[in-house]
């Protein structure tokens, strides 16, 4: 088991910061197994960050099918994703994921994904998921059932946006990051796991960063389009490291890896 490490640069006031919220005792939670499969370890038989992100999406499907919304509420955007990986997944295992909301609007609301793995991994995570319109592509009212369901495991029905990421691009050289057009969705954006490629690319060398508990950040501000030319610009403190998702010099995501404050 890792030792959590302290990082003296954040504060407990920083959202950035805070623990996401336990397991609620009651109210609706989803909750399935499933087989860890080869195609998302690293190689040394680690659960990677962008097979963290495929498990979230299927879930997050999954429990629309679960509960009768996926034809009601098909489409979705998430606007930022919350990583805690507190103790590694390996392979071979078996995967319990709970999926429960912890925060609500009536346009949006955070998911909390908790994986646990049999032999002992764990991965605590959260979404800030947009109910979206696909022919204004604006943000859509939940159906009032679906609103009620959520809100049983949560007291926040106010849910306000606020972004955690908003460090200006750093004037340094970037790196090219080819796109696929498997890449693209349905919205004929980049799909969130393509950032995560990314995201496993350039922090796969911090190795200082995750030899213990350790938070990883994306906040989506624009999208990215196939076609578009990505350039990742990066920078290193003791404590972090940020990737910006640039397309000629548009900032249109942040991500960052940082140990977990005790």
């Amino acid at each position: 088991m890792m030792n959590q490490v302290a990082d003296p640069t954040l504060t407990a006031a920083h959202p950035s910061a805070t623990p996401l919220v336990p397991v609620p005792g009651s109210g609706h939670i989803f909750d399935v197994t499933r087989r860890l499969g080869t195609v998302d370890m690293d190689e040394n038989q680690y659960l990677r960050i962008d097979g963290t992100a495929r498990h979230l999406q299927d879930a997050g499907v999954d429990h629309l099918v679960h509960v009768g919304a996926l034809d009601s509420h098909p489409h979705w955007i998430v606007r930022r994703t919350v990583i805690d990986v507190l103790r590694p997944i390996t392979w071979p295992t078996q995967l319990r994921i709970r999926r429960w909301c912890s925060g609500i609007s009536t346009r949006w609301c955070t998911m909390r994904v908790r994986i646990d793995s049999d032999t002992g991994g764990l991965i605590e995570t959260e979404g800030f998921w947009i109910h979206m319109n696909k022919e204004t592509m604006s943000p859509s009212r939940l159906a009032d059932e679906f609103f009620e369901l959520m809100c049983t495991t949560t007291d926040n029905h106010r849910l306000r946006w606020r972004q955690w990421l908003d460090e200006p691009q750093p004037r340094t050289p970037a790196t090219r990051f080819p796109l696929r057009r498997t890449d693209t969705d349905h919205f004929q954006h980049i799909t969130n796991t393509a950032y995560w490629h990314a995201v496993h690319e350039f922090t796969s060398e911090a190795t200082d960063l995750v030899q213990g508990p350790h938070r990883f950040i994306l906040e989506y501000n624009k999208p990215i389009r196939y076609g578009e030319t990505l350039d990742i610009h990066t920078a290193r403190t003791p404590d972090a490291l940020t990737l910006w998702f640039s397309v000629d010099h548009d900032t249109r995501a942040i991500a960052q890896l940082r140990r977990v404050a005790s």
